[in-house]
């Protein structure tokens, strides 16, 4: 039962427990930096949010209860941040780059050259594909596919109710499809 741990360690973070807190960062440091560099599309900047995001949470910690799971309030707090980092990015004039440089995941040193260069060939237009959906349709496909949490927990961390959840993560899939299928990526 993780959770229960998540919030422990919360509270003895709370108490000035630095090895607490440190031990939620390590935790959650990996999936919270994924989901903000898909959500943002360049690593650089992801990072720098998912650092606002674990200070964030450290500036809270004595007004956060355990109402729900310790990682859809996590999460909940980096999307608030990356969204504010778009809308900021956009009234300066800034775009996601892509792809996501540093994020991608080497293939494995056995593979046959012609395999490797074909699934890079995929994960670059996969990357550009989930850069191009909108941020609704992006966060919950993250969140779902990527970071792997339930509906109810998107829902929560979106603000919205399940069947908008279900509803988005369907458009976003349908335009991930359509996109693959115009690079002839799908049949």
């Amino acid at each position: 039962m993780q959770e229960v741990d998540d919030w422990i360690l919360a509270a003895r973070a709370r108490n000035g427990d630095q090895a607490a807190f440190t031990a939620l960062v390590r935790r959650y440091e990996r999936p919270i930096m994924h989901f903000c560099a898909r959500m943002i599309g360049n690593a650089s900047d992801a990072e720098d949010v998912a650092q606002e995001c674990f200070l964030a949470l450290h500036r809270s910690l004595g007004r956060i209860e355990p109402r729900a799971q310790f990682s859809t309030l996590l999460f909940g707090i980096a999307r608030n941040l990356t969204l504010n980092h778009l809308r900021d990015g956009r009234r300066r004039g800034r775009h996601m780059s892509s792809p996501m440089e540093g994020l991608e995941k080497e293939p494995s040193t056995g593979d046959q050259p012609d395999r490797r260069a074909q699934a890079a060939e995929i994960g670059t237009v996969l990357i550009e594909a989930i850069n191009g959906l909108a941020p609704e349709h992006r966060e919950v496909l993250v969140l779902r596919e990527l970071s792997q949490l339930d509906y109810e927990a998107i829902a929560q961390i979106v603000g919205c109710p399940i069947g908008t959840v279900r509803s988005r993560l369907a458009r976003a899939r349908e335009a991930l499809r359509v996109r693959l299928t115009e690079q002839d990526m799908l049949p």
